[in-house]
């Protein structure tokens, strides 16, 4: 907590008021505005202001080359839910009450929006919102339900359920500009949080954008036939593989009736009722272009009808053609709050923030999906662009987390951070001030047993290791050296060379796990609980 004191006594007069109006008193600087826009699932192989590879997103691509980038931001649990309320909440999943995707957040917590709304801010949230409770803390409020449609999607309202008719991401932008346009000429501050679906499963893409990939090969992976040699359990046993675990109908737009014609089998039973429910949700127009684009995929597909390692390479290529067709609407859309800001002149003193839930596996050790700790679902995109207090075009390396947005907006609006939040301010960052930043985070995953499979573990990173532990029904460590081994291919805690890293490195997780209040005790509570709550569950069917 010493690193917030510094910042509260330093910074709030150095730095936050220093770009204002040197003839005017403190007291009449207007506190910035926040647009806080997160995406569901983007990964960060995915922008072009981190590799060009497979798609070029310009628009995503403003906000670092006219703010800051940072190459090392993280999440604490790679999963919806919990990191929506890590960022409401500046705190870790065991004490915010959100730990997986079955929890319902604790809406009396006090939460940033809550702290901003003290300070004079009004506050808005329009899109996805995926903590089962009622927003709170919110001034004007239009959140999806659940995980929201695609097509012709309901938002859940103060004032019941409402339908839009288009393509949500389109739907979701034109709320926040709305907004926007009613907060002309108001002196009061304001926080937005756009919340967009895209691009979450199952990746479909605006009528605009349906087969915009589709004439690309894209390139795979070099893990794409990952074996998992040199890995503990966890990896192996995962259900998240695209050649064995991903739909061909839901995920790769192959009709029911095909699927069965060609002999392959759903590995879940909910698979056809996700395609036909996003089918329904079109309009006969819709479904025009649907099957103008799937048709002849459908026919293509029924012909050929790939076995083996063909099978999961035409897999790769459908999943990819469709994810990033999705994320062309996200890069679209981001370009026209951009563009509504710089014209009616809101961008001057307006923090924008991009990032995502989470991480995504974009074939990488044959998967989709997040969850582990492993780099592309842990890591996620972060930029920040706030004029005359970041320099255009900075990148950062440091090592920031989802626990620090909170702090961060509390800061620069000028608010003390609460001792309960567990994150930093990233206020230094914004001007190069890393000598007393952190040097490890700390990361918990929880809903195991549960989909993709994925067993509960925790561990910790530094800028060249990370130590992981699998536990409940296995008890396996992993330690990777990602200087070496950026794939984490290879596992060496058993590595005698390592011997010594693993020493400091388990010494400094016990460290991390007290700083942040968690435990070997409350993780077999909270564990006992999740069986109890699953057994119940299992009753009820």
């Amino acid at each position: 907590m010493q690193l917030k004191k510094v910042i509260s006594s330093v910074l709030l007069g150095s730095v936050l008021f220093s770009c204002g109006n040197p003839k005017k008193g403190m007291e009449d600087v207007q506190p910035p505005n926040i647009i806080y826009i997160m995406s569901d699932d983007h990964a960060y192989q995915a922008i072009s202001a981190y590799d060009s590879t497979l798609i070029h997103t310009p628009n995503i691509d403003r906000i670092a080359n006219e703010g800051m980038r940072f190459d090392q931001a993280y999440v604490t649990n790679s999963i919806c839910s919990p990191s929506r309320a890590v960022t409401l909440t500046g705190k870790m999943s065991h004490l915010n009450s959100v730990k997986d995707n079955l929890d319902i957040f604790d809406t009396t917590q006090v939460t940033l929006p809550m702290y901003l709304k003290k300070a004079g801010y009004e506050t808005a949230i329009i899109g996805k919102w995926h903590l089962k409770s009622t927003p709170q803390g919110f001034d004007h409020w239009e959140v999806l339900p659940d995980q929201g449609d695609y097509y012709q999607p309901d938002f859940r309202t103060p004032k019941g359920m409402i339908q839009e008719e288009g393509y949500v991401t389109d739907i979701i932008t034109d709320k926040a500009i709305d907004y926007l346009e009613e907060k002309k000429g108001k002196d009061e501050p304001f926080m937005l949080m756009v919340h967009h679906k895209a691009p979450h499963r199952e990746w479909m893409a605006a009528m605009e954008h349906l087969d915009a990939f589709h004439g690309e090969k894209i390139k795979e992976p070099t893990t794409l036939f990952d074996t998992y040699e040199g890995r503990g359990t966890a990896a192996k046993e995962a259900e998240m593989r695209i050649s064995d675990h991903m739909g061909l109908t839901n995920d790769n737009k192959i009709s029911p009736d095909v699927r069965d014609k060609t002999n392959h089998s759903p590995f879940m039973g909910w698979y056809d009722w996700a395609y036909n429910k996003n089918i329904d949700r079109m309009t006969d127009e819709e479904k025009e272009k649907w099957e103008e684009v799937y048709g002849p995929i459908n026919k293509n597909f029924q012909k050929i009808n790939p076995k083996g390692k063909n099978l999961t390479r035409w897999k790769y290529q459908r999943y990819m053609q469709d994810y990033l067709g999705t994320l062309l609407s996200v890069d679209d859309n981001i370009g026209r709050l951009l563009d509504y800001l710089d014209e009616t002149g809101l961008s001057e003193n307006t923090i924008v923030v991009y990032t995502s839930d989470q991480g995504f596996y974009l074939g990488e050790h044959g998967w989709f999906d997040k969850r582990f700790m492993y780099e592309q679902s842990f890591r996620t995109p972060l930029m920040i662009r706030w004029p005359e207090h970041i320099h255009a075009g900075a990148v950062n390396k440091e090592l920031v987390q989802n626990i620090d947005y909170a702090p961060t907006f509390l800061e620069a609006a000028g608010v003390d951070i609460p001792e309960e939040m567990q994150g930093e301010s990233l206020l230094p960052l914004f001007e190069d001030k890393t000598d007393k930043w952190r040097d490890a985070l700390y990361y918990h995953y929880y809903e195991y047993p549960g989909i993709h499979g994925v067993k509960r573990h925790y561990g910790i990173k530094t800028k060249r290791y990370k130590l992981i532990h699998f536990y409940y029904d296995v008890d396996d460590w992993e330690l990777y050296d990602l200087d070496q081994d950026p794939n984490e291919m290879n596992n060496v805690y058993n590595s005698p060379k390592y011997a010594s890293v693993k020493m400091s490195l388990h010494k400094k997780l016990d460290q991390l796990r007290e700083e942040y209040l968690d435990s070997d005790a409350l993780t077999q509570q909270m564990l006992k609980a999740d069986l109890e709550r699953l057994r119940k569950l299992e009753e009820k069917k």
